[in-house]
């Protein structure tokens, strides 16, 4: 279940704009910001677990994940 408030719909918003992602892009900054949640033992995703998922990401499209 993914529960995220207003802010941290925009923060997603934004970073899928500015960083130009795709769907596939959306949905795994999706789970791993779930399993984020998970590990603080949050029931909802927090704009701060976005952040960091959305940082892993923009580290995986730079080759990090390589």
């Amino acid at each position: 279940i993914c529960i995220i408030n207003t802010a941290g719909q925009h923060l997603l918003k934004t970073a899928m704009e500015k960083l130009n992602l795709s769907a596939s892009a959306y949905d795994w900054i999706l789970k791993v910001s779930r399993t984020i949640a998970d590990l603080s033992a949050s029931e909802d995703i927090k704009p701060e677990h976005l952040a960091e998922a959305i940082q892993y990401s923009s580290l995986d499209r730079e080759g990090w994940g390589v």
